[in-house]
């Protein structure tokens, strides 16, 4: 009997522990972390569009007279010279007319010469009184009409030879023919519009890149900025340019407005051809040798039950006593800077409200707060000073100047300082101002983890980002330190099964997720 009583005890016991871990056990949560670390190095910041490559100068070749194209002395590839005859249409006709042009214009000489004895015959009469007035006025205008007519006669003979020397086509420019778009045998009718023959670019060794940039990226192009590309044709050679024209118009591309921006490029080794698509990036701005982090770092939000609360509460009363206290000096550990950010997120990962908008002031944080409350006779709530003591403290941060070392430099165009191109030689109010993003400068927040497995907030300062990496200033990191990017609890994992957009990071100590 007892022997029975103590294996159902032992059955009881061993079925109440499953129970404990399955119910019990498998809600404990577990994380695992994906880390990167800080890193060292450059960031660029780059325009990219796509654009096609042409000629500086290409001149389309037609004719005014209209025929039949009877030859032709010049083909795909060739080289020409300025004046030099190219094509010829069949004259036939437009010898005819000449002829026609000229016996017009013999016809008008004898009328007017039979017009002028007419007039000098009938001034004789009139002044010996032996003829009338009406007689000599019809004499007159005869005369004068004819005269007219004689000039007009002239003008069409004229007409006829400027026809007949159209006939010979002639390169307008050097260069190269690109196109040729007629045969001989083909009749060309010029009667709207020249009919195009040829296609010659005056010079391949330079040519342009005409690129279209969106109008959010166009404030980041400007004049002199240096750019390289590639082509299908040479995938692994990049090609170097020179932003040299931001031309005005706009140009709407499925509803989205973009501006032509023009870059030269040499091309002396005669590579590039007409009509290629270039894949452009313009370099806008960069900065050398700075601290990194990854986007991701910057934008991780972790769960409150991660962040070490320890901290945040010492960090968040060490702030409260150095407002109280009046001090102009920020609490050991901490910059100036990070005052009011810190005790905004300590307070906010702790579930208080916190003090936001205060970022970057260096002021007397109790005096501002007691002259607003002076200036308004003590009738503002709680909630009315913070927004007053926001805007304050947001009207200094604006105020002041980033340092040095964190204002991304535009890179320098090539040659001296008084270099223009294009619209800019003419019309320097058109050219604009070298692209500095300090815009992109502002504050942020990464997060390390502890000897207690838990995470610690690192405010960083911002600057340039790649869409990548962005840099940052921080005293507290060091190139090599790790980060985390984010975080994966088991109930997540069980809930909807390893997600593969999570990997490529690294699992606390350096081994591979």
């Amino acid at each position: 009997m007892k022997k029975t009583v103590v294996i159902s005890s032992a059955v009881v016991l061993v079925l109440a522990l499953g129970a404990y871990f399955i119910f019990v056990g498998s809600n404990t949560k577990k994380y695992d972390f994906r880390l990167d670390k800080v890193q060292k190095g450059d960031v660029n910041v780059v325009v990219t569009t796509t654009g096609t490559i042409n000629a500086v100068v290409s001149v389309d070749v037609g004719t005014q007279v209209s025929g039949i194209i009877s030859n032709l002395y010049a083909d795909f590839n060739s080289i020409v010279k300025e004046g030099q005859v190219i094509a010829r249409i069949d004259t036939t006709f437009l010898w005819q007319s000449v002829k026609d042009a000229e016996a017009a214009l013999d016809r008008a000489k004898a009328q007017a010469a039979d017009s002028k004895r007419t007039l000098d015959r009938e001034t004789a009469l009139l002044a010996k009184g032996l003829d009338s007035q009406m007689n000599y006025d019809a004499s007159l205008t005869a005369n004068e009409s004819n005269q007219a007519a004689l000039k007009q006669a002239v003008a069409a003979l004229e007409r006829a030879k400027i026809n007949l020397a159209y006939a010979t086509i002639v390169a307008p420019v050097n260069g190269v023919v690109i196109n040729r778009a007629v045969n001989v045998g083909q009749t060309v009718a010029a009667s709207f519009s020249s009919p195009l023959l040829f296609t010659i670019a005056n010079d391949l060794s330079k040519m342009q890149v005409l690129t279209t940039v969106d109008e959010s990226d166009i404030g980041m192009i400007s004049i002199g900025q240096s750019s390289t590309f590639t082509v299908d044709a040479y995938p692994d050679q990049k090609f170097t340019g020179i932003v040299s024209q931001i031309r005005l118009a706009p140009v709407s591309i499925q509803n989205v407005v973009n501006y032509t921006v023009v870059i030269d490029v040499d091309n002396r080794d005669l590579k590039l051809m007409p009509g290629m698509t270039a894949n452009v990036n313009v370099a806008v701005a960069n900065a050398h040798d700075i601290l990194k982090v990854p986007n991701l770092a910057l934008r991780f939000q972790p769960p409150a039950d991660l962040v070490d609360s320890t901290k945040l509460i010492a960090m968040r009363d060490a702030i409260r006593a150095h407002t109280s206290a009046d001090s102009t000096s920020p609490p050991e550990g901490m910059q100036k800077t990070d005052l009011a950010q810190g005790g905004a997120t300590g307070d906010r990962a702790l579930g208080g409200s916190g003090f936001s908008g205060a970022t970057g002031t260096h002021g007397n944080f109790g005096a501002v707060r007691d002259s607003i409350i002076a200036a308004h006779q003590g009738n503002l709530t709680p909630e009315q000073v913070r927004a007053e003591l926001e805007k304050v403290f947001a009207k200094a941060q604006a105020q002041i100047p980033l340092r040095p070392a964190q204002a991304a430099k535009r890179p320098p165009a090539p040659g001296s300082g008084a270099m223009k191109f294009g619209i800019a030689q003419l019309y320097p109010e058109y050219e604009n101002s070298p692209y500095v993003p300090q815009h992109q400068a502002g504050r942020g927040r990464v997060w390390i983890l502890n000897a207690k497995m838990k995470l610690e907030p690192v405010f960083v300062r911002t600057g340039v980002t790649d869409g990548r990496f962005t840099e940052i200033t921080a005293s507290g990191l060091q190139p090599g330190d790790q980060i985390v990017l984010g975080a994966t609890s088991n109930s997540d994992q069980l809930a909807s099964g390893p997600n593969p957009l999570t990997g490529g990071g690294q699992r606390p100590g350096g081994g591979p997720r």
